[in-house]
């Protein structure tokens, strides 16, 4: 199984519509896919139209890691389950720093989704904390979302340097522009600083559109809600921009 963690220290940057369409994308292509909502705020389980269950508490997410099953929802996509969040597991990151080997908790649950899944995405909430940690060390790759200003390219530069200082995992981190316009010069710059050599940033961004907004209005994945809208071949660009970036192929 392959884990994909769609992650940026700062909120409102496009982490949550990124993992629902990419999930979308890659369990139309026949792949066993689950989105594990990791952010209390539930986002990902809302746009997919799924309700969390009130009794999933994070204590007794961590104590389920050997019965995931119960607690994973269809989607009513094909190929496609969530894991949902509510507000009921705001205390997660928390309870894993307090438990011994709190680290090695998230290897033990991605052993149990390899049974049944091909890849998984993890929608994880906007911190650096002993989960967003912990989660560094575990998955095969990091998504980045990243909006075209001075600020938040230097929030990413501060993440890349404190993963690198502070994990030895081999984790292949791939930042995107998103809520990108082309009309305005100092986007343009960010993206030809981006990506040039050694800048670490894929080519392909995410157009800011207020389709993408009203994801939240039709619950649904955008190419169900608006399969016309520009967007989606944007999406679909990054999906398989990213595939032949991970350092392994995904299953087939």
């Amino acid at each position: 199984m392959i884990s994909l963690a769609v992650y940026n220290m700062k909120g409102g940057v496009g982490k949550t519509t990124t993992t629902v369409n990419l999930a979308y994308l890659c369990a139309q292509e026949g792949r066993r896919t689950l989105i594990w909502d990791l952010d209390s705020q539930g986002a990902a389980t809302f746009y997919l139209n799924v309700e969390p269950d009130p009794e999933m508490k994070a204590k007794n997410l961590l104590k389920a890691h050997k019965d995931m099953d119960s607690l994973i929802r269809p989607t009513g996509y094909p190929h496609l389950d969530i894991l949902p969040a509510g507000f009921q597991i705001r205390h997660l990151d928390a309870l894993l720093e307090d438990e011994k080997k709190g680290h090695k908790r998230l290897v033990k649950i991605f052993e149990t989704f390899s049974q049944h899944y091909d890849v998984a995405f993890l929608d994880c909430p906007p911190s650096i904390s002993f989960l967003s940690e912990t989660i560094f060390r575990s998955v095969d790759c990091l998504i980045m979302p990243v909006i075209p200003t001075v600020l938040a390219h230097k929030a990413f530069e501060q993440v890349r340097s404190y993963i690198q200082e502070t994990t030895h995992h081999p984790l292949r981190i791939l930042p995107f522009f998103s809520m990108f316009d082309w009309r305005k010069k100092i986007h343009r710059e960010a993206f030809d600083q981006g990506t040039k050599p050694g800048g670490g940033y894929l080519r392909t961004c995410i157009p800011t559109r207020s389709i993408i907004e009203r994801m939240g209005v039709h619950r649904a994945p955008l190419p169900v809600s608006s399969p016309k809208s520009d967007c989606v071949a944007s999406y679909v660009d990054l999906w398989s921009e990213i595939k032949t970036n991970l350092k392994n192929p995904l299953p087939r």
